[in-house]
């Protein structure tokens, strides 16, 4: 009996290693397609982002079960609650790669970004795969050390975040208001996807050992 609830633990996690598969998936599609204003790929993205949903909810169904269920002892149920936290998390995630890709579809013939920004976001695309990449890897192993990595990566993606920020404030901006807003927006969701990756890891944190660090704390162990 007590075999089958650890088994069922067990899955919890994999389903979350799942949800971070397609997680990673919809982002790195969302990228492209803003990078190459492919409609066709943005549009898969948007469409795929019900699987994500639905599993995040299964997810939370099964833990609500083993609670109920279950006796979980104070480990377990880091784990459990945990799950149900990082569950919604992700979904999130998953959301915002949906928001990048509406964007493209939204400016669809034209790009949502300046030529001169290609690269930028190039590097904050490549940065958010390898937070949710890192986020999995804490996930399956609960290797903290990963963790720590996941606070590095966000402190890149902040600095590029900033960047964006001084390049559409700046004198010299000569794209209009329109784009603006399109860059401030994107540059949010990436910046708001790595932030979550923090989250998780955080979590995660608390998993394996007991204790929360604070965010302050999280970034000085990066």
């Amino acid at each position: 009996m007590r075999q089958h609830y650890h088994d069922q633990l067990d899955q919890i996690t994999a389903s979350l290693v799942e949800m971070t598969r397609l997680t990673e998936s919809a982002m790195e599609r969302a990228t492209r397609s803003l990078l190459n204003c492919d409609l066709t790929l943005a549009e898969s993205v948007i469409a795929d982002d019900a699987a994500l949903d639905a599993l995040a909810q299964h997810v939370e169904d099964e833990c609500v079960a083993l609670v109920a269920l279950q006796q979980p002892v104070a480990s377990e149920l880091r784990v459990i609650i945990g799950a149900i936290r990082m569950s919604s998390t992700i979904e999130r995630m998953g959301d915002l790669a949906a928001h990048v890709a509406k964007q493209t579809r939204m400016r669809h013939p034209r790009s949502s970004i300046p030529t001169e920004l290609r690269s930028t976001f190039s590097m904050m695309g490549a940065i958010a795969n390898s937070i949710i990449q890192k986020v999995a890897g804490v996930l399956e192993t609960r290797n903290l050390e990963l963790a720590a990595g996941v606070a590095a990566a966000d402190e890149q993606m902040d600095q590029l975040h900033r960047e964006l920020f001084r390049v559409v404030l700046s004198p010299t901006w000569d794209h209009g208001v329109e784009d603006a807003i399109d860059v401030t927006l994107l540059s949010r969701y990436y910046e708001r996807f790595a932030d979550h990756g923090v989250s998780i890891a955080r979590r995660m944190a608390y998993v394996v050992t007991g204790d929360l660090p604070s965010k302050s704390e999280f970034a000085e162990n990066a």
